[in-house]
């Protein structure tokens, strides 16, 4: 797994970087596959018929950048801190919590245009519970689950915005359409939430890079040997 690019914290800061992103790609073994692409198709699809690749793309990629990025960080205290460098970490489970992130950031995004707005809360709550409880179960890399879930949620406010109940283009406006009653494309709160998320996502990217780097973690509070 090493040789096809799998995540470890030594290699990463020794000049492989790249490895944050390759991780994603590859996988324990069959089950470890088959159980995310399952999660990838009932979570991912919809989502990809909604928004589009162009969006889903990036999101998901940048996600499992993000999951890959604490988990590198994150040092378990009861680790030898010699140990917890050299461990291996592969799949893309940090992608995958990146888009409930992001579907749970969707829906207040894009509140005012849902119907049963609680219902659907709730059952996205519910939904994101159960699956950050698998954070829990041994051998799991639950930092790549929060990571993941926690950069999903930032973007989900950049790449996710839809335009608000009512808005009609430009170019479907009929000629002597009194232009005093169209509405913005987009509310003034869903602005405000794009900038801070894109503000938070870009100053915690590199502040973790930078961490990163500079052999520092997170857990252990003081700098990993390298």
């Amino acid at each position: 797994m090493i040789k096809l690019g799998a995540l470890q914290r030594t290699l990463v800061v020794n000049g492989e970087p790249w490895r944050l992103f390759s991780c994603m790609w590859l996988h324990a073994g069959v089950i470890h596959l088959v159980v995310n692409m399952l999660s990838l198709l009932f979570i991912g699809i919809r989502l990809e018929q909604e928004f589009g690749f162009f969006r889903l793309g990036p999101l998901y990629v940048l996600s499992g950048f993000g999951g890959s990025l604490a988990s590198s960080l994150y040092a378990n205290p009861a680790v030898p801190v010699s140990v917890a460098g050299t461990l291996v970490s592969v799949g893309a489970s940090g992608a995958l919590f990146g888009l409930l992130g992001a579907m749970l950031s969707e829906l207040l995004t894009n509140w005012t245009i849902y119907a049963n707005k609680c219902a659907s809360l709730f059952t996205l709550i519910i939904v994101i519970v159960l699956n950050l409880a698998l954070t829990f179960i041994p051998n799991v890399d639950g930092s790549a689950h929060i990571g993941g879930f926690v950069a999903g949620f930032l973007l989900g406010f950049i790449l996710l915005m839809r335009p608000q109940f009512g808005y009609v283009s430009k170019k479907y406006i009929p000629p002597g359409y009194n232009s005093k009653y169209k509405k913005s494309k987009y509310k003034l709160y869903q602005y405000i939430l794009l900038v801070s998320a894109l503000g938070i996502l870009l100053a915690g990217y590199a502040l973790g890079l930078i961490m990163l780097f500079n052999g520092q973690t997170i857990g252990r509070f003081r700098r990993a040997s390298q």
